[in-house]
């Protein structure tokens, strides 16, 4: 059996998950990060770009998620209204938001959190930011007016949390992985 190999777009590292491919793009925990490994996948015709990123590791081996699941799962990052920011604007709805206001502006957020996660589910991310929020987070319990976004290598979506759901949001500009303020439409 081959130490390094490739199984149903799970890269195994000597019996371990240590990253996935999709759509050309070797994403792999940086603990796993060597010679042997990345020779192993420059060498593969399929892979065009090589990312380390921490916590893949945890992810892929977390019980609850399946190979062919984990590798469409999601990074996310969390967006905050900025301290100095009007409080009109805070823990409002968004139609309210937009209709007083316009739409979000990103000069007013900050992000907050950034990492894996082990579901692209909203509502059980709002649980989780809620009330369990993970080590390196920094703001307050997910609530209205943040916005959650849900990213990997082939772009980010993002969504406003409202009263009762969400509200996607159509965003463009700078990419939020050069740790830039994201930019936001309506």
């Amino acid at each position: 059996m081959k130490q390094i190999r490739i199984e149903n777009g799970i890269i195994l590292y000597y019996g371990n998950r240590a990253g996935r491919v999709t759509k050309g793009c070797a994403v792999v925990d940086p603990m796993f990060q060597g010679s042997e490994l990345e020779g192993f996948l420059r060498k593969q015709t399929s892979i065009q770009e090589i990312q380390w990123k921490d916590r893949i590791f945890d992810r892929l081996t977390a019980g609850a998620v399946a190979p062919e699941i984990s590798q469409g799962l999601k990074d996310v990052r969390v967006w905050q209204l900025k301290g100095d920011v009007d409080v009109q604007r805070k823990f409002i709805d968004f139609a309210l938001l937009v209709h007083q206001y316009g739409p979000p502006q990103p000069e007013h957020y900050m992000k907050v959190y950034e990492g894996a996660s082990d579901t692209n589910d909203l509502e059980e991310l709002y649980d989780k930011f809620r009330y369990h929020p993970p080590s390196g987070y920094t703001g307050h319990g997910l609530s209205i007016s943040d916005v959650l976004e849900l990213y990997d290598e082939t772009g980010s979506s993002f969504f406003y949390v409202d009263r009762y759901d969400f509200q996607e949001i159509e965003f463009s500009g700078k990419s939020q992985n050069q740790g830039q303020t994201p930019t936001m439409q309506y």
